[in-house]
């Protein structure tokens, strides 16, 4: 992959086809952030992600094997991730940078405060490498957690979770009810909750006579081709062609040429329709942020979408620690559960804010900075 050179008039510009059997994708990238990209890294990942470019037994073997294995990913071995240490301003941020260094995906958290100071920290946590079961890997998350806390640490430890703890990454009928009603509420809410113009999403059949063209206005945001393509694959839509663009001023322009898994075009305009509404909610909420009081508690809810396949969005925790950290607010309790709302699951993020957050910030810049930062605006 290769930087957009300096003159060029568009921020990043990506193109993919296929012809059934092969694919081509193309991407133009823009390094970020204060750390170097892990290009390796990266690389190894995209090649797991792609089929063989051979199979003695042929793609459709590669993809029932891949079923399989897919089957094996959604459970994957669970370990308990175990430490305490002294509270300090951006703690929890910090902990989940070296898990996301470290390739540990967190399923679940729980954080406490104690009385005296102390913070216990439980994550459920799975390991990229399926590594964590031995005592090297082990002892190098555990090496870098103490890097970054320093003397404050008291313990730590990782071990396999119990079935019972694995049960609990299971999905879950029960929210508090005012949750429930905000993201019912917010399912069905397609204007964009900032002075951001609408997306605008349309379907054409009179250009191909083969392929669907979904052609997509909308303004930039991290995650964008991620929410694209999920909600397409829910649908189970196959793209055979597509050309992304995105200008300096954010505005994207998206032209994909599409058939249903039968191979056909979209012509039933009842499903053009609620593939049209779906794909301009997630666009304009592809996440949803919310302050609500609980009696004498302030708690910062954030909900996503989980896929089909079972997977959730990547890094929210991530965004949302980082966000609180720059606003200088403190972590009294955080969760981090999956549970059914109608007819979709929901990963939703549970933080309990410091009695301090006031001072900091209105409750409307606490949700705008948090969104921002999960959106890519910041």
């Amino acid at each position: 992959m290769r930087p957009l050179p300096r003159d060029s008039p568009l921020r990043v510009e990506h193109y993919f086809s296929t012809d059934g059997k092969w694919c081509y994708v193309l991407f133009w990238v823009v390094e970020r952030g204060r750390k170097a990209t892990r290009w390796a890294l990266l690389k190894k990942r995209l090649i797991a992600a792609c089929p063989p470019a051979s199979s003695p037994l042929g793609i459709d073997s590669y993809y029932f094997n891949r079923r399989q294995e897919t089957a094996t990913e959604q459970n994957p071995q669970v370990f308990l991730l175990m430490f305490s240490c002294y509270d300090r301003m951006g703690l929890l941020h910090d902990v989940t940078e070296v898990l996301c260094e470290l390739e540990l995906t967190i399923r679940r958290v729980k954080v406490s405060t104690t009385p005296d100071g102390r913070v216990v920290d439980l994550f459920l946590v799975t390991d990229t490498r399926e590594l964590l079961h031995t005592k090297n890997r082990k002892d190098e998350a555990c090496t870098q957690l103490s890097a970054v806390l320093g003397d404050s640490m008291c313990s730590c430890d990782i071990e396999l979770a119990s079935a019972e703890l694995a049960e609990c990454l299971q999905a879950s009928s029960f929210l508090p009810p005012s949750v429930t009603e905000d993201l019912i509420t917010l399912e069905f809410q397609e204007e964009p909750s900032s002075s951001l113009p609408r997306s605008s999403v349309s379907v054409d059949n009179s250009l191909s006579h083969a392929h669907s063209l979904i052609q997509i206005q909308c303004h930039d945001h991290k995650g964008l081709l991620y929410d694209i393509m999920r909600t397409l694959k829910d649908y189970n839509i196959q793209i055979s062609y597509g050309r992304f663009n995105a200008a300096e001023n954010g505005n994207c322009n998206i032209d994909l040429f599409v058939v249903q898994n039968d191979g056909k075009k979209i012509v039933d305009s009842n499903k053009q329709k609620a593939l049209c509404s779906r794909l301009r909610m997630e666009l304009s909420c592809s996440l949803r942020v919310n302050l609500i009081s609980r009696g004498p508690d302030t708690e910062l809810i954030v909900a996503n979408p989980v896929e089909l396949s079972g997977k959730g969005r990547p890094l929210v925790f991530f965004d949302i620690t980082l966000a609180l950290k720059i606003l200088k607010i403190r972590i009294f309790l955080a969760e981090i559960g999956r549970h059914v709302v109608g007819d979709r699951e929901w990963e939703v993020y549970r933080v309990h804010l410091g009695d301090d957050h006031e001072l900091c910030g209105s409750r409307d810049k606490i949700v705008e900075a948090v969104t921002k930062m999960l959106m890519g605006w910041h």
